[in-house]
Formats: C-alpha cells, sequence, structure tokens
C-alpha cells in the first residue's frame, strides 16, 4: 500500500481527532501553569519523537524549539543528551523521563528515575511532563501508523540518488 493510499486517522475520523488536540491543548495549558517553560517542553517533545522514530513530529518540535530559543547545537545534541553538557539538570531529568516513557514496557518508571525527577521537579511539573509525554507518544503513533511525509523544505536540497 502506497502512503498515498494509507488510511490517515487525522482525517478518517476527526473527531477522534479533534479530541486529541483539545487534550493536547489542555495539557499544554497545564504545563505553562505548572511552571515548564516551552524550552523544556520541547526538548522532551523532540527526544520522545526521536525516540519514538516520528519524523513529522520532530519536524513540528524542532521548529517550535527553534522558536523557544533552541539552537541548532542544542536540538543536535539532543540525541546525545548523556554525553553532552549542554543541558540543565531539569532538562537532563525530563529527557531521562522521556526516555522511560517512550520504554514504559520495560519497566515503567522506576523508583530510582521518580525518585531522582521528583527531586528536581515539583509534584505539579512532573504531573505536567508526564501528560506532555502522553500526549506526544498518541500524535507519534498517528503520524507514524499513517506515514506522514516529511519532504524536503521549500528551498532544501532534495536527496540526491547517490545519497
Amino acid at each position: 500500500m502506497t502512503t498515498e493510499r494509507r488510511v490517515h486517522l487525522s482525517r478518517s475520523a476527526r473527531p477522534a481527532y479533534d479530541a486529541l488536540v483539545a487534550f493536547s491543548q489542555t495539557v499544554g495549558t497545564l504545563a505553562t501553569e505548572a511552571g515548564i517553560d516551552d524550552r523544556l517542553k520541547e526538548i522532551a517533545l523532540i527526544h520522545t519523537s526521536q525516540l519514538n522514530g516520528c519524523a513529522y513530529c520532530v519536524r513540528v518540535h524542532v521548529d517550535r524549539g527553534v522558536a523557544a530559543g533552541l539552537t541548532a547545537d542544542e536540538i543536535a545534541q539532543i540525541a546525545v543528551w548523556r554525553e553532552s553538557g549542554v543541558f540543565s539538570a531539569r532538562e537532563r531529568a525530563a529527557l531521562e523521563l522521556a526516555e522511560s516513557y517512550v520504554y514504559i514496557h520495560e519497566e515503567g518508571v522506576s523508583d530510582e528515575l521518580y525518585d531522582h525527577v521528583c527531586s528536581i521537579f515539583t509534584e505539579e511539573e512532573y504531573v505536567a511532563l508526564s501528560w506532555l509525554l502522553v500526549s506526544i507518544g498518541a500524535f507519534n503513533r498517528i503520524t507514524i501508523a499513517g506515514k506522514y511525509p516529511v519532504p524536503p523544505r521549500r528551498g532544501e536540497r532534495a536527496p540526491s540518488a547517490t545519497s
């Protein structure tokens, strides 16, 4: 089946998708009210999307991350955050929590990680981050299953046949 023939859940069951968008907006409001700034939020959402293999959501959240002040270097370092010194303790904790949510089927959120993250974030911040990660996980699955395209942007070079 080609991508063009693939069912897009966002179009095929619009009320369900609209509910997910509304949920995402509610979660974003919770995060803002809890004191989660856009930079921290986008770092966690980019990394979750990277780990889930969602190119479409990576693009969306990289754009939002740039708008929130992330530099190209910081964005490039997200995938290797454990070896990088560019992230704060809060950002590192959010990245670690993001990984735990992506791989939740392996051991859940371990007590050790929970205690570590909750020593850095308030309960309200932990709850908001958790809901952000649940939300992006749902969007990742929709866009991956639908094979949403990520073509070169206008003015960008298209990959050559030898690349």
